[in-house]
């Protein structure tokens, strides 16, 4: 179990290098993982599994205890990411597919990785954990209705039905989860530290299934796809934290609005634009799995290198001694 759990962690410092190799890989012999894409929900259930057996009930005490900054994240998580994916679709003139799949991509929660990134950037991290958290219970609402508004005019969007998949892939996938949490805790406790290990094993398959299936898509509109994903993940950084500094939030409640808002759930977006829409319009997903872990890395080591008023750390850190690192309490050793 500890040689698992170094893999774990191993696997988590590099987790955009793994993707990328393995997309390359992908790429170059695509028969390796093209039969793996008739697998991509279930691989994602098996990540919300996971994250469901990380959850606690002090992820949502900040809706009760300091609704304001969660309120404004989600405001800036569920307004700017579509908006701007849309605008950026239009500006490009994007393909009907990669439109809907950009707007897709900005449509999804938050994506678990950013806990990690707002935790190493000396953020907020239960803001961050309670953003992701409530974000993802209210993607069976949010994601279709803002696909309706946005995407409606480039692929045909049935949101009952979408309603009903994120349902059945995000949140009985994350229930489950919980249950076994509450009712099994020695064996969900001897399992943190290699969970992360089994989420970066599923996310890596998932976008090189994507990749595999898609190499002539790749080869052709590559290019174009990478730039709007660039330029999407960009403004969701800059404009969730200028949204958080405009209201006058902490110093801690900006880098975590900021990483939140700009850090998709990808393997979402991958999974319902490969159920509803096309092959082709999983492409802005695939590509933001491991860009978005990139820019992320590099704004927190930027972060973390300025230090915040020693008060507001102070407030911050009273707060939790949760460490989304290993997935458990205390400090990293």
């Amino acid at each position: 179990m500890k040689a698992l759990s170094k893999l774990s962690s191993l696997a988590g410092t590099y987790f955009a290098l793994i993707v990328i190799v393995f997309s390359v890989l992908a790429f170059m012999v695509p028969s390796l993982f093209t039969s793996f894409g008739a697998y991509i929900t279930i691989l994602l259930g098996v990540v919300m599994f996971g994250m469901g057996l990380t959850l606690q009930a002090s992820d949502f005490k900040l809706v009760f205890t300091n609704p304001i900054p969660v309120l404004i994240g989600l405001v800036a998580q569920f307004s700017i990411m579509p908006t701007i994916a849309f605008i950026i679709a239009y500006l490009l003139q994007l393909p009907a597919e990669l439109a809907a799949g950009l707007v897709l991509l900005g449509s999804v929660p938050g994506g678990t990785s950013s806990n990690v990134m707002v935790y190493l950037a000396k953020g907020n991290v239960p803001l961050s954990i309670t953003m992701t958290s409530v974000s993802t219970l209210m993607a069976p609402i949010m994601t279709p209705f803002l696909l309706l508004i946005f995407a409606g005019q480039w692929l045909p969007v049935d949101p009952i039905s979408m309603f009903m998949s994120i349902i059945q892939v995000i949140i009985i996938p994350i229930l489950l989860g919980l249950m076994v949490s509450k009712f099994l805790p020695a064996i969900t406790k001897k399992s943190e530290s290699i969970l992360p290990l089994i989420s970066i094993v599923a996310i890596t398959i998932i976008v090189s299934a994507i990749v595999a299936n898609n190499k002539e898509n790749i080869a052709t509109a590559g290019i174009l796809v990478f730039v709007a994903v660039l330029l999407h993940n960009a403004f969701g950084l800059i404009l969730g934290y200028f949204a958080a500094k405009a209201l006058k939030l902490s110093r801690q409640d900006q880098r975590a609005i900021s990483i939140e808002v700009g850090m998709q759930n990808s393997g979402l977006g991958v999974a319902l634009a490969s159920a509803y829409f096309t092959p082709l319009a999983a492409l802005p997903s695939a590509f933001a799995s491991a860009w978005q872990v990139i820019t992320g890395t590099f704004l927190a080591t930027y972060w973390a290198k300025h230090e915040v008023p020693k008060d507001s750390d102070a407030a911050v850190n009273t707060q939790t001694d949760r460490n989304p690192l290993t997935n458990a309490k205390g400090p990293t050793k």
